[in-house]
């Protein structure tokens, strides 16, 4: 499922990206990689903040719709 439909505070895993090789690049530096655990901490029109190992990110709609987690 797409990371903005999973269910809020709870741990969930990467299984896929949907994206070209340079916006993977940029989620991969981000911490952001296939099998990584993140926690989705809120969605708001789409966008989504994440906790992942110590810090936060803010994902836009875009860049939310192409990470598959499980």
């Amino acid at each position: 499922m797409p990371i903005m439909l999973a269910p809020i505070n709870q741990e969930v895993r990467v299984v896929k990206i949907l994206a070209n090789e340079k916006i993977k690049k940029h989620l991969e530096s981000l911490g952001i990689l296939v099998n990584s655990r993140l926690v989705v901490l809120s969605t708001v029109n789409g966008g989504v903040v994440v906790a992942i190992k110590d810090g936060r990110l803010a994902l836009d709609h875009e860049i939310a719709s192409k990470i598959l987690v499980a």
